[in-house]
């Protein structure tokens, strides 16, 4: 599978996102907005990269600091194929004189604010990028920016290794639940429940006939494993990551998002009332 490496930036200015609209759409897609996003030249840094595209595509000479916002990965159609993804984020706070001037790339340009954004047809890395930057600033409303389900995950082990759990919560665009529940998987690790979670929610969301899905948990580590950042090398985890590996290939989009474990309540939930009703019946 080819992969298209790209940095996009979340560039802001008096509290609003700037989004571009191409001249054209990408493959045999229609046009849509998106993030100012660009290229990596041979030889250059990502920061590099992103500074080069901000001052090519938008005319615009920094004098802010471009900062690191994050890495994402995922897997999208591309024509009759499917295209993985990498995409390295930056946040940029424009000052309230800059000013932009976007180059024919570009057929239009707005500065959104975040509850209106998701009134905008948004490309699926802009969707990922901004959904990572919306629940850190709290936003619930980033839900609506979405267009796939999300399938929340989470794993729980008492004793680690110890009594364990696994849970999951699967919501539409609109933020309705469409599944939720949790199983008690025996005596395991927390790292090992984290991945039978995220193994328990796609097989949920497939059998629900899902194609194009967000996968959202609070374990930073089996994210970016997940994301192709880390190899998982663990013995006792490489199972378990090659049966989820073998199911998403039924997916047609799939993305992964970190979030903190307070934004992850419902699905840890489930998992600990797995264990506890485990023990009740026993």
């Amino acid at each position: 599978m080819k992969q298209r490496i790209r940095v996009a930036g979340i560039v802001q200015k008096d509290g609003e996102i700037l989004v571009m609209k191409r001249a054209s759409g990408r493959n045999e897609s229609a046009p849509t907005w998106e993030l100012p996003t660009g290229k990596i030249k041979f030889g250059e840094q990502p920061e590099e990269a992103m500074d080069r595209m901000l001052e090519e595509y938008l005319g615009i000479e920094l004098t802010e600091k471009t900062e690191l916002k994050d890495v994402i990965t995922f897997v999208a159609p591309s024509g009759s194929s499917q295209l993985s993804n990498l995409y390295i984020i930056y946040t940029v706070v424009l000052s309230a004189q800059t000013k932009i001037t976007p180059t024919e790339r570009y057929t239009a340009y707005k500065y959104i604010k975040p509850e209106d954004l998701g009134n905008y047809h948004l490309d699926e890395a802009s969707i990922v990028a901004l959904e990572i930057e919306g629940r850190e600033a709290g936003r619930a409303n980033y839900r609506e920016v979405a267009n796939s389900a999300t399938v929340y995950v989470d794993g729980a082990s008492r004793g680690n290794p110890g009594p364990a759990g696994i849970g999951y919560v699967i919501v539409d665009e609109n933020g309705n639940t469409l599944s939720a529940g949790g199983e008690f998987i025996g005596f395991a690790t927390s790292r090992v429940s984290e991945y039978y979670s995220l193994k328990l929610g796609a097989t949920k969301a497939l059998e629900l006939g899902l194609k194009s899905v967000r996968f959202v948990g609070d374990n930073l580590m089996m994210i970016n494993q997940m994301k192709g950042l880390y190899k998982v090398k663990n013995q006792d985890l490489i199972p378990i990551y090659d049966s989820i590996q073998e199911l998403l290939q039924n997916f047609d989009a799939y993305a992964f998002t970190h979030v903190k474990r307070e934004q992850n309540t419902a699905a840890d939930a489930n998992a600990n009332r797995a264990i506890d009703e485990h023990f009740s019946k026993n």
